[in-house]
């Protein structure tokens, strides 16, 4: 049996890079929370009630990531072979927990706000709707380049460009109430805010629990590896060929490959082995690979399930 070359499951995974970036975003995030819920309070805006709650959410989210990736950097050990590097799935499923919590209550708040409308003082909110756009800006503008190296910088980017949006949402509704005391549109905007959470939040923990099944990462095509590898020379047969993510960017691969009998006795398998390894980490972009090299006769020892 044999292993990939590149076997340091490095303390610093794809979020880890993005700590300080992951930092300033927790920071900002924190402080619209408190202005705008001293904005809802002076103002009487459920909009910018439900856009606070959605910050904080958000804000817990980031600190859930944040802390997923100090848990992450601990070394692998005997009991944890991988580490605590799944610690950042387990954030990015707490998070979409979170922000799905978060769509109900907003949907069903401004709801029954529809029906008992309340007054809104427009101009005030607008000021601290202004505020909230303003930091929520920053935020996307330090997440945007990380966006796509995690599921948990994926998560915090989409959280705060919501946050952007409904911060957006918050204003048209005060101008709204301003220019033809329509006060019910605050509680629209509250309904707006729910529906473009929810969403998020199940595209998020569809992947979070993909990862945490096991399941195959959307963009490795199993067929197209079994092909490239039955391709090479002396390779007869793959079979127990599975492929799944321990956390964002570190895809791990498994396979048996039955080989040439003459590979156990010219010396060929270690050659062949290295060539196997080089294969996937080129043409697939997976690093850490387990091959057992078998010869034809072993499949009568194999257990019936394999494939």
């Amino acid at each position: 049996m044999g292993h990939g070359h590149s076997h340091d499951h490095g303390p610093v995974t794809a979020t880890g890079r993005h700590r300080g970036i992951l930092a300033a975003t927790l920071g900002i995030s924190l402080t619209i929370f408190v202005i705008e819920v001293a904005g809802a309070v002076i103002t009487g805006s459920l909009a910018l009630l439900a856009d606070a709650g959605h910050v904080l959410a958000d804000a817990g989210g980031v600190a859930l990531a944040l802390g997923a990736t100090l848990l992450a950097a601990r070394p692998a050990s005997g009991q944890r072979t991988f580490g605590w590097a799944r610690a950042e799935i387990l954030a990015a499923a707490v998070n979409g927990l979170i922000l799905a919590g978060m769509g109900v209550y907003v949907f069903v708040e401004g709801t029954r706000r529809l029906f008992e409308p309340s007054a809104v003082e427009p101009g005030g909110m607008a000021i601290f709707g202004v505020i909230g756009l303003a930091g929520n800006l920053v935020a996307v503008a330090l997440l945007y380049r990380a966006r796509t190296d995690s599921l948990n910088m994926r998560g915090a980017f989409l959280e705060v460009a919501t946050d952007t949006v409904t911060s957006v949402g918050v204003l048209v509704a005060a101008a709204v109430i301003a220019f033809t005391g329509f006060t019910r549109a605050d509680a629209i905007v509250s309904i707006l805010i729910g529906l473009i959470i929810a969403p998020r939040a199940v595209t998020l923990l569809r992947e979070a629990v993909e990862v945490l099944l096991e399941a195959a990462p959307a963009d490795v095509d199993l067929d197209a590896i079994r092909t490239h590898i039955t391709e090479l020379d002396h390779v007869v047969a793959v079979h127990d060929l599975h492929v799944h993510t321990v956390t964002s960017g570190l895809p791990v691969l498994t396979a048996h490959v039955v080989v040439d009998d003459s590979c156990f006795h010219d010396g060929h398998a270690p050659q062949l082995l290295d060539t196997l390894q080089e294969c996937l980490a080129g043409h697939f972009d997976v690093e850490h690979s387990t091959f057992q090299l078998e010869p034809a006769a072993h499949a009568g020892h194999e257990h019936v399930t394999h494939h």
